[in-house]
């Protein structure tokens, strides 16, 4: 689909600009804090802290090793890390950014949540299969949780559910907070390898990027899928849009999938946007609309390994910048 294609006239998104970043290492999550005007990018080892505004860096969150994610609780002054490489999840306060502290968790967490309804964070631990629970004021740990599979992307309603991509078995699993347990799961067929997850919570809707190039619709009180929307190729995050009802799929192709519900019960991709390759994350300031998609340029990838068979694309040098992807 071109730039810009769909049914009736598109939203008009576009990249208006970059903000280059350099240094080194790689990237997965970033999250926008559209209240502060922060935006917080996980850089592999730290953890990068922008304005909003001024789109300047600054601040940053060292000693992150193999950053994942990050979550935030405002309401305690408290942010959170999950850190693959370390088995741990990093506490820091909000204003000036300095460690608080450090949980240990499961074996490599990967997406966090902060749930408001439970006053807990939660990690997803993708080498260990389960969610690891503690308290956001003084992360004493709560629970573990098992989750039979792989975890990936996680969003929380803010009613005290938790809804989390089970990745090798394409299944959402639903955790209740307030028992600390998983109590349902749904399949997400014709979904394959879920990966990201953008949350309607006002409607009950998930939004879930997944492998087989297809953004899948799911009604949470039902436990299925109602819709789907094809999108681009080696998706790694969604997000919507409360503002404009827009639901949002990064993918590794170098496109950006805009869709919509454009009649009751029918879903549709109204515009993809040309982004660049390897934008397969991204987060969206609700208050502007505003997506930012990391990304850099690449070499030839690394040898392979038996621990990583299939290893990305190797990244070149102080190459790693933001898009900037907005309306006209």
């Amino acid at each position: 689909m071109a730039a810009g294609a769909g049914p009736g006239p598109g939203p008009g998104y576009r990249v208006t600009g970059r903000l280059h970043l350099g240094g080194s290492g790689g990237w997965d999550c970033l999250i926008a804090d559209s209240a502060a005007r922060r935006l917080y990018v996980s850089r592999g080892s730290h953890v990068a802290v922008l304005d909003l505004d001024t789109r300047k860096t600054i601040g940053d969150i060292p000693d992150t090793l193999g950053v994942h994610g990050i979550a935030l609780a405002p309401e305690f002054g408290r942010g959170f890390t999950s850190n693959g490489g370390a088995n741990t999840a990093t506490i820091f306060d909000l204003k000036t950014l300095q460690r608080i502290g450090e949980v240990s968790t499961g074996k490599n967490p990967d997406a966090i949540v902060y749930d408001p309804a439970s006053k807990l964070v939660f990690t997803f631990n993708g080498r260990s299969g389960d969610a690891t629970a503690f308290r956001a004021a003084d992360g004493k740990i709560a629970a573990t949780i098992p989750l039979g599979g792989k975890p990936e992307f996680a969003r929380a309603d803010g009613h005290g559910k938790i809804y989390v991509n089970i990745e090798d078995r394409s299944e959402t699993a639903e955790i209740d907070t307030s028992k600390l347990a998983l109590v349902r799961r749904f399949s997400l067929k014709p979904c394959e390898e879920p990966s990201g997850m953008g949350i309607d919570a006002a409607r009950h809707r998930l939004f879930v990027g997944c492998h087989n190039q297809i953004m899948a619709v799911v009604d949470t009180d039902a436990g299925k899928v109602i819709g789907t929307v094809p999108i681009g190729a080696g998706v790694d995050a969604n997000e919507f849009d409360p503002a404009s009802g827009l639901a949002f799929s990064s993918n590794g192709d170098g496109t950006l999938t805009v869709a919509r519900e454009t009649e009751p019960g029918k879903f549709e991709a109204v515009q993809t946007v040309l982004t660049a390759h390897g934008a397969r994350t991204m987060a969206i300031d609700t208050k502007t609309g505003i997506v930012y998609l990391p990304t850099a340029q690449f070499g030839p990838p690394p040898r392979p390994t038996a621990d990583v068979p299939h290893p990305r694309p190797s990244i070149v040098p102080d190459s790693f910048e933001i898009l900037i992807a907005e309306k006209d």
